[in-house]
């Protein structure tokens, strides 16, 4: 399979269901998925997957496999989502990596990554990324890569913060 996106430690490629173990640490992680309703079960795993491949299908592209290049270890994923962001369908930058991976700037590499793809290949103006209130990390991460914060709002009655990352004119 082709590399959908390299940098310079990281290759993404589509998921796959062979992928149903590896991503099962992050997302089946409580620790993990604090700032989700609850970490996933081995078949919403099977459906998360489900769902970018549908989203390979019909948007062009998804959540990625993160993938190491020096040794090809799965560390979690990251790509571009469309999302419902306070009413508005808005092209999100998502990302989960397995915990012994992460404070390694994987994230912020990754998303900077899918932040230069969105806007040089797919030709968005402008990319997002939301997060609980709480989720400082991913809110950290936005930061680094040059989103602002530009809103919050309550989704399911938690409050969300909004960043954002605007093509100069």
């Amino acid at each position: 399979m082709n590399p959908i996106i390299e940098t310079n430690r990281l290759y993404f490629r589509q998921l796959t269901f062979d992928d149903v173990d590896n991503l099962s640490l992050v997302l089946s992680d409580e620790e993990s998925m604090k700032h989700y309703p609850h970490a996933f079960s081995h078949d919403e795993v099977r459906n998360w997957i489900q769902r970018n491949i549908n989203r390979y299908e019909n948007d062009g592209f998804g959540l990625w496999a993160v993938i190491r290049k020096e040794d090809d270890q799965f560390l979690g994923d990251c790509g571009i989502t469309l999302q419902n962001i306070d009413g508005e369908i808005l092209p999100e930058i998502g990302f989960h990596i397995i915990k012994t991976y992460c404070k390694k700037g994987y994230a912020t590499e990754a998303a900077e990554a899918c932040k230069e793809y969105a806007i040089d290949v797919l030709g968005f103006n402008s990319i997002y990324s939301y997060s609980e209130a709480g989720n400082k990390a991913s809110q950290r991460v936005s930061a680094k890569i040059g989103l602002q914060r530009i809103k919050s709002f309550k989704m399911d009655g938690i409050e969300e913060v909004v960043y954002e990352y605007k093509v100069n004119d």
